[in-house]
């Protein structure tokens, strides 16, 4: 496979993992919310399982010291708020990234990774309604 497509795949379900522990920990630590966060969590080991096995040819095409992302400039959070909100979108479009990709590899990982960025859609109006409300 191209060493280029396999660094999308690494990238992505690293971005996507960071996300969603950022999110599991918040329901967990903050919010003490054990049905959230064992959601969350069993996502997130959901996603690393369907890619498993070309963990080491991910891990491989890996090139963080080149990576031209490196410098892009971060975003301020303001609040508890603005963290959870972004993280869940980092989560959800890095499983759109990986849902595309894996076609290419195995339309039935693509399929189990667009079930997964609908969970984390639901996730996301659960969690967001219940504890950030205007």
């Amino acid at each position: 496979m191209d060493k280029k497509f396999i660094r999308i795949l690494d990238t992505n379900l690293n971005r996507c993992k960071e996300g969603l522990r950022v999110i599991e920990d918040t329901a967990r630590f903050v919010f003490n919310d054990e049905q959230i966060y064992k959601k969350i969590r069993l996502i997130r080991h959901s996603a690393t399982k369907y890619l498993q096995e070309h963990y080491k040819t991910m891990l491989s095409a890996r090139d963080s010291v080149r990576d031209s992302g490196r410098k892009v400039s971060e975003q301020p959070r303001i609040n508890l708020e603005s963290v959870t909100a972004a993280n869940f979108k980092r989560a959800q479009e890095s499983l759109r990234v990986l849902e595309e990709y894996s076609k290419i590899i195995d339309f039935e990982t693509a399929l189990k990774f667009k079930a997964l960025r609908y969970k984390v859609y639901t996730i996301e109006k659960t969690m967001m309604l219940k504890y950030f409300k205007k």
